[in-house]
């Protein structure tokens, strides 16, 4: 048992907010998103971690994991992060545990940046001071003016010089989508994800096909990323100009080893908010550059930018269109782009966010 500063009480809530409008990608469709909101306190402050998951782990958050790192020095955050590992291995590390670990550290690393007076970004340490973001969404439930405005937005409003649309749903229409989406957003660069959609042979025909016609530099899942050698095949043959991305289903650093050992991607992505945490994100940047790939931040952009600023082989992090949303409405201190870029608050300490609580009341699951 740790004698520094123990950790106390762990809570968990789960909110689901309405998207704005029907969204699909290649190979789903939904209405809402589900925020899963997690504290722990400890030394009279209070970390605040969430993850874009299910309900569902509200119940893992605050049993076994409470008890897993319950009395534990809040500083050790390695211990912590080893102990809730060890303590869902008979339940299975990967997909729900993996969101209820990614959500607890995230409230960890943001407890002891609070404990020591230091923005996460300055306790980690920084690489830069600024992370380019890409604009991400272009739903396949959008009609052309939906996804004229939504990725010209990006470009005049917010200064990205990339955008991502989704594909696959009706693929013999998304050679004319990709069309009407590059002349929305003129010389920025145009981004496309399958979800996992195509096959093989047909990821391969439009990849020849997107980028003559649009210039498209970002193939994002053509094929399922659990079919590693479809994915490798896909990259060895798609275009020089294209780059072939994967990894936002990694829920662990041999998720994505498996992905970097088979050079399955050119840029590996990984999310914070499943990849067991601001612990596994960091691990993974390192994993990245002893393999010379850069690293993509999948989704979440206020979880991300302080642990973004610090890997060292960062291509960018997705500023997501749920997520930014669901952000802004509910958090105080979520990012604001600026000439393509966002920057951690190095005024605030932690992660420098504060959860709305009364605002989010009415999405209380």
């Amino acid at each position: 048992m740790a004698t520094g500063t123990p950790i106390g009480t762990v809570t968990a809530r789960a909110f689901t907010v309405p998207t704005d409008a029907p969204e699909a990608d290649g190979t789903f469709a939904w209405s809402d998103t589900t925020l899963v909101v997690v504290t722990v306190a400890g030394g009279g402050a209070t970390g605040l971690g969430y993850t874009y998951s299910s309900g569902g782990v509200t119940a893992l958050v605050t049993g076994k994991l409470a008890q897993a790192i319950g009395g534990q020095d809040a500083f050790d955050v390695p211990l912590c992060h080893r102990l809730m590992v060890d303590a869902v291995r008979n339940m299975g590390r990967s997909g729900l545990a993996a969101t209820a670990i990614s959500a607890v550290d995230a409230a960890l690393w943001d407890l002891k940046a609070k404990l020591l007076g230091l923005p996460l970004a300055a306790l980690i340490g920084r690489a830069r001071e600024a992370v380019p973001i890409y604009g991400s969404g272009g739903f396949t439930s959008y009609d052309d003016a939906q996804l004229t405005t939504q990725l010209g937005t990006w470009v005049d409003r917010d200064g990205c010089r990339m955008v991502k649309m989704k594909v696959g749903t009706h693929p013999e229409d998304d050679p004319r989508r990709a069309r009407v989406a590059k002349g929305a957003i003129g010389d920025a660069s145009l981004f496309v994800d399958a979800n996992g959609a195509y096959s093989v042979k047909k990821a391969l025909l439009l990849a020849q096909t997107f980028a003559a016609e649009c210039g498209t530099a970002w193939f994002e899942e053509p094929v399922s990323s659990d079919d590693l050698d479809g994915l490798a095949q896909v990259r060895d043959h798609a275009p020089a100009c294209m780059d072939v991305a994967a990894g936002e289903y990694a829920f662990n650093t041999d998720d994505a080893r498996h992905l970097l050992e088979r050079r399955a991607v050119d840029v590996l992505q990984c999310d914070a908010s499943r990849c067991l945490g601001i612990t596994g994100f960091l691990t993974v940047g390192m994993l990245c550059d002893a393999h010379h790939v850069d690293l993509s931040g999948h989704c979440a952009p206020a979880l991300h930018v302080h642990a973004a600023s610090a890997v060292p082989r960062l291509r960018h992090l997705e500023w997501f269109h749920d997520h930014v949303r669901i952000e802004h409405m509910l958090f105080d201190g979520a990012p604001v782009p600026k000439d393509g870029v966002i920057r951690p608050d190095m005024t605030r300490p932690g992660l420098g966010l504060e959860f709305k609580q009364q605002d989010a009341e009415r999405f209380a699951a």
